[in-house]
């Protein structure tokens, strides 16, 4: 027996399943009360109708021309909008992967700030660029805001941070070595990338299009502004089932076909994970970037920063155009006057009230993602963790719109009366910032040597004390980031606060939405002076997150 090796090991802790089960209570309590209650109820109250299940309603759902229609735009649109990110965003990745060059820290924060705006800012700034009186309308009379190139495009701006990111992050770390060694055995530039580099990113580029598939997928906000009457994906569906037609049922069927095709989705991404993790020839990405050299990677370079300028910069930069409009920045003075429309306030309140939201639903979601990702982390996890680590994932699966609406039938009696408090915005906001704080979290305390809390409790620490010494010096970054981007996505929640926000307490999401659903140039003004506030916020907390950002944090 190898006595030394014996003595190093890490030994299982008396008590590790307490501990562990410790851990997971209050965020399995969370996701019960907040999450599967509410989720469960709309359903059930959708399906049954009399204590009897509606099977035949069901089937008539099922076999709808226009359901089917729906479900068929919701896929392909997917699918097209994932080929054509792959498309514009894979000669991203490679530039920021093997080139340096001036300002690259600097773009890599304009890349990545799209995929932190709400979609609603995104919606609003094509409509800005595409729609009526938008520039191109402007300019030559051309409107993209009744066709789908409209949403298309916007799903491309958004997710061209997931590509760069994923792919880019693994291609800066392959060693260019072995490609340049095809290259010396005679292979041409692109047989040798596509032999050599292509297989090693594939799952990288796997991982990415399944990210990409599943958020434009549920797409909402992006839909609801550009897809008018004409488009219209399962979560638009759902949500006009449920508020305008209050057709419970078909909006309860069409929730579960989405929550089936997610968790699907969800499965293969989890598989492409795990091969994204087999063992590549990896080096410090430090070492692989070096300046262009020859007029075909001066022209890549080139024609990268003409697509984010062009697809990533111009919808912004019009957005601010269109909400400065008005002389003497009248929209935003006109956001400081209650015309006792749609809002019971001035406009300007939600910029107050949605930071009030996003603050208190960046706390629970640290709190409750934090208390996870440490059970999730310990070296001795089982089935039973593995399956709470599913659970976590499930609020991106289900239809936000049945999260809201399912809020305001569940919670409305004692002792969980809240439809009138003001707590309710954040929770809600909340379920969809944990997995962020969970995925951020994991790999830093899974890093973190086992040895290390062990001697502290040897010592006489206690489990807070041992916390407090050993892991929350490690995981401090990483804890300022996972807040930060459960920040970013509590401000920008649209689809269950639209349900669940009070007129006398819009957000930024939700009085935007309204301030376009109303006609007037006065409301579109406004509109885009909310839009560009909200731009502004979540573009500051994403430039800290990249300050903040270490190699060991990953990219998503």
């Amino acid at each position: 027996m190898d006595l030394a090796r014996t003595e190093v090991a890490p030994r299982p802790r008396r008590g590790g399943n307490a501990a562990r089960l410790g851990l997971m209570a209050l965020p399995v309590a969370f996701f019960a009360v907040f999450f599967a209650y509410p989720v469960t109820a709309i359903v059930r109250r959708g399906l049954r109708d009399g204590g009897s299940w509606q099977w035949g309603r069901i089937a008539e759902v099922l076999t709808d021309p226009g359901i089917g229609h729906v479900l068929w735009f919701t896929t392909w649109q997917a699918l097209a909008s994932t080929a054509l990110t792959l498309l514009v965003a894979l000669p991203g990745a490679q530039v920021f992967a093997r080139y340096d060059f001036p300002g690259k820290q600097l773009l890599r924060a304009v890349v990545t700030v799209p995929f932190v705006l709400p979609t609603v800012v995104v919606g609003t700034a094509f409509l800005a660029l595409v729609g009526r009186g938008g520039l191109l309308d402007d300019l030559w009379g051309v409107r993209l805001d009744t066709t789908v190139w409209a949403i298309l495009l916007a799903h491309v701006f958004f997710n061209y941070a997931v590509v760069v990111r994923t792919v880019g992050g693994l291609w800066a770390q392959l060693d260019p070595r072995q490609e340049e060694a095809a290259r010396m055995l005679g292979a041409s530039r692109f047989a040798a990338w596509r032999r050599v580099t292509l297989p090693a990113l594939g799952p990288a580029v796997a991982a990415a299009a399944l990210m990409v598939f599943l958020f434009t997928f549920t797409s909402f906000g992006v839909v609801q502004i550009l897809g008018g009457p004409t488009f219209s994906t399962l979560e638009v569906e759902i949500y006009r089932q449920t508020s305008q037609i209050f057709d419970l049922t078909t909006a309860a069927v069409l929730t579960l076909v989405q929550f089936l095709a997610v968790g699907a989705i969800l499965l293969v991404h989890a598989w492409t994970v795990r091969r994204r993790e087999s063992a590549l020839r990896l080096v410090d990405p430090s070492l692989t970037a070096r300046r262009p050299r020859g007029a075909a990677q001066w022209a890549l370079l080139g024609s990268v920063l003409l697509t984010v300028a062009a697809l990533l910069v111009l919808p912004p930069a019009v957005l601010v155009q269109r909400s400065l409009d008005a002389p003497g920045f009248g929209y935003y003075t006109a956001l400081t006057h209650d015309d006792s429309g749609v809002f019971l306030v001035a406009p300007v309140t939600a910029i107050g009230t949605s930071l009030r939201y996003a603050v208190a639903a960046t706390l629970i979601a640290v709190l409750i993602g934090g208390l996870a990702a440490a059970a999730l982390a310990r070296r001795d996890a089982g089935r039973l963790v593995r399956g709470f680590d599913a659970m976590l994932m499930l609020p991106l699966g289900v239809s936000a719109v049945t999260v809201g609406f399912g809020f305001l039938i569940t919670l409305d009696r004692p002792p969980l009366d809240l439809r009138g408090s003001w707590i309710l915005v954040p929770l809600a906001q909340a379920l969809v910032g944990v997995p962020f704080v969970v995925r951020t979290l994991l790999p830093v305390l899974r890093a973190v040597d086992e040895r290390l809390r062990e001697a502290a409790a040897v010592l006489g620490a206690s489990p807070w004390r041992v916390w407090r010494e050993v892991d929350l010096p490690i995981v401090r970054r990483a804890l300022l980031i996972a807040a930060g981007f459960a920040f970013a996505v509590s401000l920008g929640e649209f689809g269950a606060t639209v349900f669940i926000a009070r007129p006398d307490n819009p957000t930024l999401p939700v009085a935007v939405a309204r301030l376009l659903g109303r006609p007037g140039d006065l409301n579109y003004g406004q509109a885009m002076a909310l839009s560009t506030i909200l731009m502004v916020v979540c573009a500051v907390a994403l430039l800290v997150l990249e300050r903040l950002r270490t190699d060991r944090t990953g990219e998503f």
